[in-house]
Parts: C-alpha cells; structure tokens; sequence
C-alpha cells in the first residue's frame, strides 16, 4: 500500500481506496474552513484561531493516550522539539489565515495561500542551494505575476473589503508559515505513526495560539456562533482536512497532495458564491488561474526533476 515518496507515477492507481476517501474528505472540509471563518463574522482572530485549535488537541487527546505507550517509541527528543516547533508555525499560519479571511475576499486569501510551492522552492533555492530546471522558474515566475494581477484586481475594486490588500498580504505571510511547517514536519510523519504525530504538533499549536491570545488580550466571551465556528475548524478542516492530508503523506507523494491542494480555491470560491453572494470580479479570476498554472507548472517540473 505504501508509495515511496519519490514515485510519483500511477497516481491514485497504487493508493488504498481508504486514503482515497480521506483525501476526498479531506479536501471537501479544506473547502469549508473560510466558510466557517466568515460565519464567525468580524471577531477577534486570536481568539477564533486559539478556540480552533485547542479543541483540536482536547479531542485527540483521549486516542494519544491509548496509544501512548506505543507511541513514544517513535520520537526522540530532537523529534519531540521538531513537532514542537513545527505546531507553533502551523498555529501562525492559522492566526494569519484567519486575519486574511477578514480582510480580503474568500477568493483571494484562499488562492494565494496556496502559492506555499512555490515558497518552497525560493527557499529550497535561497538556503539549501538547490539548482531547478527553467520549466520551475517559468512557473514561479507566472505564479508571481498572477499574485500581482490578483493584487491589483483586489486595489481597483469597489468592494465591501476595506483592506483588500493588507488582507492579501496576511494570506501570503500564511502560505510562508505554511511552507515552514511542512519543511520543519515532512520527515516527522515519516517515523511516526498518525496520532503521535498529529495530537504533538496540534498540542503545541493550540498552546502557541492560545499564548498568542493571552498576550493580544483577547476575551474569550464571544458569541456562541464564534465558539460553534471554532469547534467546526477543529472538527472538519483541522482533524479531517488536514489530519487526513498528514495521514495520506505517509503513503503518498507530497507533490501529488501538493496538486490535490490546489483545487480548495476553486471549490471555496463556488461556496463563497452559493452562502454569501460573494462573486469575485473578472480579473480576480484571471488571475487566479494564472496562479494556479504557475504552481502546477512550477511544483510538476520540480517533480520531474
């Protein structure tokens, strides 16, 4: 069942049907998590993300500590730092994520969050010196003039978003955190089993919002519609969505989840549509697909290399 990480043939051809229907699952949840966060309306984002994610913890707590005895084996303590560190960014990308969500449209904060490829490859390039193909710099190239397009779309407009733009750059400092993380995590979930990795990098992301929450001042007495947004993050986006992309990356290639990823714009745009009316202009879509065809085009030739 299990496909090596640098095989990136047969596609969904070598994966169980289980993971099939995980991934499923969890892409359709990823699509509803900006729904959820406009539901909470305008509250505050430390405390939405802090409630998010605690509850993601409390709930997996009880399925660590079955299996706890079995689970320390896994890690050692440079591990244990690893996941650590790796929950504080992730719990960054949340605040940041929420923070776009209320700034900008669903449209923008969701396409350009996904752009943490090619994050990836600027840093792979920048620190570690790695040498891509042209076809990879065509692609970050491209990818980069549609967040500029997308930018200047979001300035031209009439739109109830205010901050259109500060709200952009709140989604891309996201999709850095992001691409942190998964550097920081992708060979943690390699060692490890599903819910000793997921319940140590969720705790210390749970306690790096909540931190985050305390210092910000933020009053937990909100509305019971925020606390019902919050539980729902946990539940669908967090553990469905992103607990079953972190158990897929064990037995699939990151490039293929990576292309997988990419559709929860277009699926949250339509949402967007359906619940709130919210209709992104012309240019916006534009230059959404320009981003979209410089991330496939960019994270596929690297793929290839």
């Amino acid at each position: 069942m299990k496909l090596p990480i640098g095989d990136q043939g047969s596609l969904f051809a070598q994966i169980h049907p289980r993971i099939v229907i995980m991934l499923v699952a969890g892409l359709g949840m990823f699509a509803f998590a900006p729904i959820l966060v406009r539901v909470a309306g305008d509250t505050d984002p430390f405390a939405l993300a802090a409630i998010r994610t605690v509850t993601a913890a409390l709930l997996l707590l009880p399925f660590w500590l079955i299996r706890r005895n079995q689970a320390d084996s896994f890690f050692d303590w440079r591990d244990n730092i690893n996941s650590v560190i790796a929950g504080a960014v992730l719990g960054f990308h949340f605040i940041f994520w929420i923070l776009a969500l209320q700034n900008t449209s669903i449209a923008s904060a969701t396409i350009l969050v996904t752009i943490n490829p090619i994050i990836l490859i600027l840093i792979e390039a920048g620190l570690f010196k790695r040498v891509f193909p042209s076809l990879v710099w065509l692609g970050v190239i491209i990818a980069f003039s549609g967040s500029v397009l997308l930018g200047y779309s979001d300035s031209q407009i009439d739109s109830v978003f205010e901050h259109a733009l500060l709200g952009d750059f709140y989604a891309i400092v996201a999709a850095l955190f992001f691409a942190l993380y998964f550097l920081i995590s992708q060979r943690l979930r390699q060692k490890s089993n599903w819910i000793n990795y997921v319940f140590r990098v969720y705790g210390a992301t749970g306690l790096t919002c909540l931190a985050a929450a305390i210092v910000a001042g933020s009053d937990f007495r909100v509305e019971p519609v925020v606390w019902l947004a919050g539980i729902g993050l946990a539940v669908g986006p967090q553990i469905i969505g992103h607990g079953s992309m972190n158990y897929a990356v064990k037995f699939v290639a990151p490039t293929m989840l990576s292309t997988l990823v990419l559709t929860e714009p277009v699926f949250a745009t339509i949402l967007a549509w359906l619940i709130f009316t919210e209709i992104p202009p012309v240019l916006t879509i534009a230059a959404m697909g320009v981003i979209l065809t410089g991330i496939t085009l960019a994270w596929s030739a690297k793929s290839r290399e």
